[in-house]
């Protein structure tokens, strides 16, 4: 008798109709995340006496910043032979038909390296704006991202998407969209578990450790915790591209292993105090 028993994930994706309108779990779970992100550095910003005029607009920085970043990100990185050649793509949330009309899909397509460059961007013109010291914002940030990340990966997890290499046993998810019968790591899964963890661990630092916020500390820990993570559970993950798979037979790694390195190694230099974190810190 087996101890673990597969689990049959058939979620219907739309999480609310009205009418003709419906609400995806994908784009609930974003908007969660974000709602949740704006709270925790609402109430960072108030402990750090930070005013609610310079906390204002940094709502909508980084929303776009995400937004643009992330969808670029996957049609650079990703997909660039088919939207280089499709380029209005790229903005519009729309595809283009085989009989050469168009028709809606949402933005099927963001990557998590592309959205954290866009943010890092949108907050580097944000602090142009308000003057406030860009690691100070940027440790801000770092505290509230796992959250969001989290909710983006369940998000995932609803579209049955980014899903997992198959287990060979009982245990995983039976993704029953792909018109599947056998299990597969639900990767979505565990990178959401280890996103909350990650945010919990940097909320309570902070409360034991307010003077990091302005040195790089929090920016460094999330940037080396979520993507070391990453790097490692792509291991048990689906190549998301099929041209990746000449990568991983040539190099052993697929492209957002490869992505995510550089992140890391930002965040260990940031996380240690790097002589350039000195510098732009407090």
């Amino acid at each position: 008798m087996p101890i673990f028993n597969s689990i049959l994930w058939n979620p219907d994706v739309v999480a609310l109709h009205l009418g003709n309108f419906e609400l995806r779990w994908y784009s609930l779970c974003w908007c969660i995340g974000l709602a949740l992100a704006y709270f925790v550095v609402y109430k960072l910003y108030r402990q750090q006496g930070i005013s609610q005029e310079k906390f204002d607009p940094l709502f909508l920085y980084c929303f776009v910043g995400i937004l643009a970043g992330a969808r670029l990100g996957h049609c650079l990185l990703y997909e660039p032979g088919y939207f280089l050649t499709h380029p209005i793509e790229m903005f519009l949330p729309i595809r283009e038909t085989p009989d050469g009309g168009w028709r809606c899909t949402g933005y099927a397509g963001l990557a998590s390296h592309g959205g954290t460059l866009g943010l890092m961007l949108a907050l580097w013109l944000y602090v142009r704006k308000t003057k406030i010291n860009l690691m100070r914002v940027l440790d801000n940030i770092a505290i509230a991202t796992p959250a969001t990340a989290c909710c983006i990966r369940l998000g995932n997890l609803m579209n049955s998407e980014i899903v997992g290499k198959p287990t060979g046993t009982d245990y995983g998810f039976v993704f029953a969209h792909l018109g599947e019968n056998f299990a597969r790591h639900p990767a979505q899964l565990y990178e959401a578990i280890a996103y909350f963890v990650f945010f919990v661990a940097s909320v309570l630092i902070y409360y034991r450790y307010k003077q990091k916020v302005g040195t790089g500390f929090f920016f460094g820990f999330c940037l080396t915790t979520i993507f070391v993570f990453r790097f490692f559970v792509e291991f048990c993950k689906e190549v998301q591209e099929p041209w990746e798979l000449q990568m991983v037979q040539a190099i052993g790694l697929n492209q957002g292993q490869m992505l995510s390195l550089p992140f890391i190694i930002i965040g260990i230099y940031s996380l240690l105090g790097g002589k350039l974190c000195r510098k732009l810190g407090e």
